[in-house]
């Protein structure tokens, strides 16, 4: 896979990062949303494809990104199709901070260390790459303001945006409602990033352990804490933006 495009959980991960505290907006159901960004990725890539409401891999050469195919070959073993919302809801230890690691290695942000309340040690993460942030959420802004239906990738994103809860944090107050509205609406351009952004929810609802039966209105379901991201692995949580 060519590293000439951003992948959808690094888009999905800037468009997170808040420029003026350098933390992640929504970060315990954003490591779901890298999960789902992950299969949606594996997805444009032609390795796995929707079945129902499961994965299937359909091709399990690897993409050259070694994150996207750790989790195609975690895919592959199982053997069978697995339910998007299992997916999700299992264990993705370590998962954010890996990606905010690759994006440093790559330059895309800059780690600053600090502490919180003067004793819990914490990172916070500024973008560096401020052109690539920015022509993300154009892309994003053009989708809500045109109303013409977006390519794939832009529409998954919007539908993972919406999913853990990034409405507020990039469209805040009374001014960004019609645009958190549009971006829920977009949640229907794309098959797969529809039916991963509906399995991040049912997770955060607890529906993973039954059946997915006929989905609740998008705009009925609520995300997960706030937290800021910790260094060493601790987790510091903080008001909701």
């Amino acid at each position: 896979m060519g590293r000439s495009r951003r992948t959808l959980p690094e888009e999905l991960l800037l468009l997170a990062l808040d420029p003026a505290t350098g933390t992640t907006a929504q970060p315990q159901s954003l490591d779901l949303g890298l999960a789902g960004a992950q299969l949606v990725e594996l997805a444009l890539a032609g390795r796995i494809a929707p079945d129902g409401d499961r994965i299937a891999v359909v091709m399990p050469r690897p993409t050259g990104d070694p994150t996207l195919d750790s989790a195609l070959e975690l895919l592959r073993r199982r053997g069978s199709p697995v339910r998007a919302v299992h997916w999700i809801g299992g264990p993705r230890l370590g998962l954010r901070q890996i990606y905010l690691s690759h994006l440093e290695r790559c330059g895309m942000v800059h780690a600053v260390a600090g502490q919180m309340c003067g004793v819990l040690p914490t990172t916070r993460y500024q973008a560096t790459e401020t052109a690539i942030s920015r022509d993300i959420r154009a892309r994003l802004d053009s989708a809500i303001r045109t109303g013409v239906p977006p390519d794939p990738r832009t529409a998954a994103l919007a539908a993972l945006a919406h999913a853990v809860g990034l409405g507020k944090h990039l469209y805040p107050g009374n001014e960004g409602r019609s645009s958190r509205s549009r971006l829920r609406d977009l949640i229907r351009h794309d098959p797969m990033g529809g039916l991963v952004a509906h399995a991040v929810m049912d997770v955060q609802n607890g529906a993973a352990a039954q059946p997915r039966r006929t989905p609740a209105p998008v705009g009925n379901r609520q995300p997960a804490a706030v937290a800021m991201q910790p260094r060493h692995g601790s987790m510091a949580h903080v008001a909701a933006h």
